[in-house]
């Protein structure tokens, strides 16, 4: 079995004779020997620098709403308004966050698109780095995607929560109104016996009071019952809107890539295209070629025969 060994002192000694032949003082010679031992930092690319900020941007919204999850579930710690406040600016982050990849996807395809050649030929030295630049973007998407499920299940806590403690307001109205009906009919009796105890005028005027305010508190029940179910029905609504836009956010994503999917098939067809139209005109020009081979050949075999 062979034996290794470092010639790295090997290599320090000549770089330092060959800075010393080339006249460098020892400032610079220092400066080299030092280069050895203290690494520079290597320059971070602009995808690469996009790339970390997103994902720090990302680890913010989820610190954010490992922070606020209790505010935001419990709906005794915070009040509705600071609720909101929460879910505006994760949103707000979430929406940056989707615009930063977005950028990043538009920069590895024009990288994409410029390492094409004039027919098509992807680069072969450049393929590597695009593959890794779309597996940064994935790993990204499916960060953002997985910490905007744990807002979905938050904000589906509060919504159920909310129809939860609409419902039983309504089922206590109804119990309120029907024990308002049995008692409204000994009331009624015991005030009939005053009212005719009462003079008529007096009487009259109490009956017309009272009906009104029976009407009114009907028109009332009304109202209230409406606008219950309004707001169940707004909450519903709201519950249904923010799963369809999230469905339409992957629908999207689905969208694009067939879309890429669509435009790179365009492409090879047309390449394609211009392929075949290149093999037919070789076979013309072949076939034109073996014409005039083989009336070359038949005219020298006539003119030998004639010669012998």
């Amino acid at each position: 079995m062979s034996r290794f060994r470092d010639r790295t002192e090997d290599f320090k000694d000549a770089v330092r004779q060959s800075a010393i032949s080339s006249g460098f003082n020892e400032s610079k010679l220092a400066a080299i020997m030092a280069s050895f031992i203290i690494h520079k930092p290597r320059q971070r690319t602009p995808f690469l620098k996009s790339a970390l900020k997103t994902l720090e941007s990302i680890g913010a919204l989820d610190q954010f709403l490992l922070k606020h999850r209790k505010d935001y579930v419990d709906r005794h710690r915070t009040t509705e308004q600071e609720r909101d406040s929460i879910e505006h600016e994760v949103t707000a982050f979430v929406k940056a966050c989707k615009e930063q990849i977005d950028v990043l996807k538009n920069c590895i395809n024009d990288e994409e698109a410029s390492s094409k050649g004039w027919l098509g030929i992807r680069d072969s030295s450049n393929a590597d780095t695009i593959a890794h630049k779309h597996g940064v973007v994935l790993i990204l998407s499916e960060k953002l995607h997985s910490v905007t499920a744990q807002f979905d299940q938050m904000r589906a806590v509060r919504f159920q929560e909310a129809i939860n403690r609409a419902m039983p307001r309504r089922k206590l109205k109804k119990v309120v109104d029907s024990n308002s009906i049995d008692t409204s009919k000994p009331l009624n009796l015991e005030h009939r016996e005053t009212y005719e105890n009462q003079p008529e005028p007096l009487r009259l005027q109490q009956e017309l009071l009272d009906d009104e305010t029976r009407a009114l508190q009907v028109e009332l029940t009304s109202l209230l019952d409406a606008v219950q179910d309004t707001e169940t029905k707004m909450v519903e609504m709201s519950a249904l809107n923010h799963l369809m836009s999230t469905h339409v956010l992957q629908q999207a994503q689905q969208i694009e890539h067939l879309y890429d999917q669509a435009v790179e098939a365009t492409k090879n067809v047309e390449l394609g295209n211009k392929e075949l139209s290149q093999a037919i005109q070789r076979n013309r020009s072949s076939r034109t070629f073996l014409v005039l081979f083989f009336f070359v050949l038949t005219f020298s075999i006539l003119f030998l025969d004639w010669y012998n």
